[in-house]
């Protein structure tokens, strides 16, 4: 994913999903390995990481149906893929390409919206109020990175168009 390598990331994500089915079905006779812990957070890896390859491609967000997981390891996820839509900001940023940050700046911000609105004790939602929190804060430091970024492209422009102008 962090190299822009979306075909292969689609491969080792179905790869994930294979595996993930089959730890699964193995531990549908023991729910104390199940729902233990370690099960929860293979799962919200794996959806952060289909979340992260939907929104760099375009397509729409995997429900958790989709992928297979609860709804906890869904939104969590969703919360730690903000961390992922953080650094494509920045790559895009580096790369020139503003508009493109602006759209992963506005899946950040709607990721983080979204999740808001979801207010349950800690042993229910797993974490996910701390995951909101470090999710905000990712969101307003790369606010700031990339409004720097917007109004220097601008500046630029400008002092380009008076060297053109000085030039005639």
């Amino acid at each position: 994913i962090h190299r822009r390598e979306i075909d292969l990331a689609q491969e080792r994500l179905e790869e994930c999903r294979r595996l993930a089915g089959e730890m699964q079905a193995a531990l549908t006779e023991t729910p104390n390995l199940r729902y233990g812990g370690f099960v929860g957070d293979a799962e919200k890896e794996f959806a952060e990481a289909a979340q992260t390859i939907a929104c760099i491609s375009g397509a729409p967000l995997p429900t958790p149906e989709e992928l297979g997981v609860d709804n906890a390891a869904w939104l969590n996820g969703l919360a730690e893929a903000g961390g992922e839509f953080r650094r494509h900001v920045l790559d895009s940023i580096r790369e020139g390409a503003l508009e493109e940050a602006e759209r992963f700046l506005g899946a950040m911000e709607e990721a983080y919206y979204a999740l808001m609105g979801f207010d349950y004790p800690g042993a229910i939602d797993r974490g996910l109020r701390g995951r909101c929190d470090a999710l905000r804060g990712m969101l307003e430091r790369t606010r700031g990175d990339l409004t720097n970024a917007l109004r220097q492209a601008r500046l630029e422009e400008r002092l380009r168009q008076m060297e053109e102008s000085a030039g005639e």
